[in-house]
């Protein structure tokens, strides 16, 4: 499991990779990616978090999913910042052995 609070951006293909490299007991990856919407007269969007409790708030639904479906690996990543319409906002991961526990744990912890 590995969460990030980071303004840099993130590498969508890299991020799916790293869940399953290495290991032959993935058979399911399921992710969600959000971005930010240009609608209306959005410019921008500033994303402010405070450093220790986000990261902590983060883990712990994380460690709550992996409690409730059995995980081959996590990866979360949220940004903070200045982000503009188009710009990816927050990566879920989810490796694990069936799509069900993927898709269920993918959407509890972006929920």
């Amino acid at each position: 499991m590995t969460v990030s609070v980071q303004t840099e951006g993130f590498d969508i293909a890299a991020e799916t990779s790293a869940l399953s490299a290495g290991r032959s007991d993935v058979g399911a990856i399921a992710s969600f990616l959000g971005m930010v919407r240009g609608e209306g007269e959005l410019a921008a969007m500033s994303l402010e978090h405070y450093p220790g409790m986000t990261e902590k708030a983060l883990t712990d639904i994380v460690a709550q999913a992996e409690a409730r479906w059995s995980l081959q690996g996590v990866r979360v990543i949220h940004r903070i910042g200045r982000l503009l319409p188009g710009e990816r906002i927050v990566f879920v991961g989810v490796a694990s052995r069936h799509r069900g526990d993927a898709f269920a744990a993918c959407e509890f912890i972006m929920d």
